[in-house]
């Protein structure tokens, strides 16, 4: 090859990667004309380094203010209850007249107020301070000692009413707020938590259990019982009306663990009671022992679990059934009485009126017998 030949072939080499190159770089200038016209870059990154902290200072606050309205919605109604339990004659004499308090939450502008039962349990007159600290006389109008739940009246104008919200909706890791006033001093205290769990049992250590409770962290102290759990919307998704401090075993001591009346199950029993003046549940008319294997193991019962009938009340829908003492009552309708169905609360899953088949053992021998409740008042 000749060396004029050597230097065309380099020059048409060479022109090419001139051109191609100008391509690449007429692309990309092309490219980031696009960006820099559509999609400018550093505006992006100016928007994306503060958007965090915006966000979570603008989520807190919201909170903040979401729980101070809440407050302020249902503040106006809680009450502290005071109640005098008079004195006890002993055999130095008379003993001075005693005062109990808790709290309590209107639930109407007719002046209907919430609380629990042991707040005003053998209480002869009862009082009821306002957040703006009058009092008003106030009347005992029925209580439940099963929901542990009464319903007072205020007797003169009440400054608002709370609106009861269905707890059903509740769910475990939400916002709750409980107010009421500790030791009876620090009046309208407000504690925040969260749903803990819903639906918890305790025992109560009378023969029945205390069902479906909403357990929070909230703090909760002697005097909040009768008070309102709230949720962020202001609505009252509970009565508070207990804590547990510890199991009694090992000498454990547990905090934030305090427990609330579902509000469904507190409106159901008063309005029944502003309605009639007293809640009504289904009556058998027995006086009754809990058999357990413990009990039976000593006692050489024929089954582990049941109630033994102590007395039937002559007359009472369990004489009209044929019950007898010394029956030994093993399943009601469809729940048999074991570790898990307490007698009262399977009783109580039934209404007054209602006809159910009894299983009951009479010396070793299974029998069915059929009973029409009766109604008691509680």
């Amino acid at each position: 090859m000749s060396w004029k030949r050597v230097l065309y072939a380099l020059f048409v080499v060479l022109v090419a990667g001139v051109a191609a190159l100008s391509g690449v770089v007429a692309g990309g200038l092309a490219v980031y004309s696009a960006i820099s016209q559509n999609q400018p870059f550093q505006p992006i990154v100016t928007q994306v380094q503060p958007s965090a902290p915006t966000t979570l200072k603008v989520s807190s606050f919201q909170i903040e203010s979401t729980i101070t309205e809440a407050v302020e919605k249902v503040g106006s109604s809680v009450v502290t209850v005071v109640g005098t339990l008079p004195g006890e004659l002993t055999f130095f004499g008379l003993t001075p007249e005693q005062q109990v308090s808790g709290s309590g939450v209107i639930i109407s502008p007719e002046g209907y107020i919430l609380t629990n039962n042991h707040v005003v349990a053998d209480t002869n007159e009862v009082v009821v301070i306002l957040a703006d600290g009058s009092e008003l006389p106030a009347q005992i109008v029925g209580t439940d000692l099963y929901a542990d739940l009464a319903v007072l009246k205020a007797e003169g104008k009440v400054p608002a009413a709370a609106t009861l919200g269905n707890s059903d909706n509740l769910k475990p890791g939400e916002s709750v707020i409980a107010i009421g006033s500790p030791l009876g001093d620090f009046k309208n205290t407000v504690t925040v938590g969260v749903v803990s769990a819903t639906g918890r049992m305790i025992d109560t250590g009378q023969g029945y259990l205390m069902e479906d409770l909403i357990q929070t962290d909230a703090a909760i102290n002697r005097g909040n019982s009768g008070g309102p759990l709230v949720n962020l919307a202001g609505e009252v998704v509970g009565i508070n009306t207990l804590v547990v401090r510890g199991s009694g075993m090992g000498g454990d001591v547990a905090e934030g663990l305090g427990f609330a009346i579902p509000s469904n199950t507190a409106r159901l029993v008063a309005d029944q009671i502003i309605r009639k003046g007293y809640f009504s549940r289904p009556y058998l008319g027995i006086r009754w022992q809990q058999v357990t294997p413990r009990i039976a193991a000593a006692y050489n019962l024929p089954v582990e679990w049941g109630v033994f009938v102590a007395e039937v009340v002559p007359g009472s829908p369990a004489d009209r059934a044929g019950l007898q003492q010394g029956d030994i009552i093993t399943r009601i309708g469809d729940f048999p009485l074991d570790q898990e169905h307490a007698y009262i609360n399977t009783l109580f899953t039934y209404s007054p009126g209602d006809t159910v088949t009894l299983e009951v053992m009479r010396d070793s021998k299974k029998l069915q017998l059929e009973v029409t409740f009766g109604e008691a008042r509680t």
